[in-house]
């Protein structure tokens, strides 16, 4: 996945409407006036969350009939997960002895006085 369109990707997902959309559609395909519903926006606001989502490839919408329905992409979070899985390969870093390690540093003689 090219550094773009992982852009595009995280970007989406840094907002926490649109990860509660995500969430939504994990369930079912939705019309768009039912995405909507629990969220205290107006639906313009919602589209627009929508088609930040299209444009990440990560929902699809099509209209059926006079209805918009949107759709999770499965495998739309593939190039991000392996991206993200490049970093498993590191122990994570423990920050309580991160942090030990840094005050018993400054605590330390300085070498050059």
């Amino acid at each position: 996945m090219s550094d773009a369109a992982l852009d595009i990707v995280f970007h989406a997902l840094g907002d926490p409407t649109r990860r509660a959309i995500l969430r939504m559609l994990l369930e079912d395909d939705m019309a768009v006036s039912d995405v909507a519903d629990p969220f205290d926006m107006s639906l313009a606001a919602i589209s627009k969350h929508l088609l930040i989502l299209a444009r990440a490839g990560l929902i699809t919408q099509e209209k059926r009939g006079r209805v918009k329905w949107c759709k999770l992409e499965p495998d739309a979070l593939r190039g991000a997960s392996v991206w993200m899985q490049g970093f498993g390969q590191y122990e994570p870093v423990n920050l309580d002895a991160f942090e030990r390690f840094l005050l018993a540093e400054d605590h330390l003689p300085d070498a050059q006085e």
